[in-house]
């Protein structure tokens, strides 16, 4: 019933962004060219590598320069494997704003249409990552990762790991279809606010 009905849900989100997503993709190819979208390596359900989509909102070589420079680097790392949008010199303008208006996370519908992710669950991890979960990451990977969470409907107020670990896990521990609509509402004014655009 909860696949079903996120089935249904991104299928209805995809059609009513359907505008919005043509137009930031077009915006990404006139100011950065090609690539538009860019699947970024996330751990997901059961520890299955997958990509996980975004429209493109760093230079093309940005995984290049975060590993070559030490300082980016430590920094990626000490703020819990990604980078704050204020503080990343990888963006490009474009990339700046629709980080701010979520816009680029709208191609994660399709990995809800195509089963690696789900509307709702922990956010999806990078490999390194798991390592702040210790021996607790197969509890993580029990669940498929999500679009939102427990942890990004905090906003601001969004644990550093490890108490971030402990949210998350806490979730699947609890989740349930009541519990997930709980959490979209909570997200709703986060978003509107472009509180998680570091998520």
């Amino acid at each position: 019933m909860r696949r079903t009905a996120e089935v249904v849900m991104a299928l209805m989100a995809l059609l009513l962004a359907a505008p919005l997503l043509a137009a930031s993709a077009a915006a990404v190819l006139v100011t950065s060219g090609r690539p538009v979208f860019f699947g970024h390596r996330r751990i997901g359900r059961y520890g299955v590598p997958f990509r996980c989509w975004k429209l493109r909102t760093m230079q093309v070589d940005a995984e290049v320069v975060l590993r070559a420079v030490p300082e980016l680097r430590e920094q990626y790392v000490a703020n819990g494997y990604k980078l704050p949008h204020t503080a990343d010199p990888r963006l490009t303008p474009i990339g700046r704003a629709l980080r701010r208006t979520h816009l680029d996370e709208l191609p994660q519908l399709l990995n809800v249409l195509n089963g690696t992710m789900a509307l709702v669950g922990p956010r999806p991890v990078v490999e390194e990552e798991l390592s702040c979960y210790g021996d607790r990451g197969a509890e993580l990977l029990r669940v498929r990762p999500g679009i939102i969470g427990e942890w990004t409907s905090r906003g601001r107020s969004r644990p550093p790991y490890p108490e971030r670990a402990d949210l998350e896990l806490a979730y699947i521990r609890q989740r349930s279809l009541r519990h997930d609509l709980r959490i979209v509402w909570r997200t709703l004014p986060v978003l509107l606010d472009g509180q998680a655009e570091d998520a």
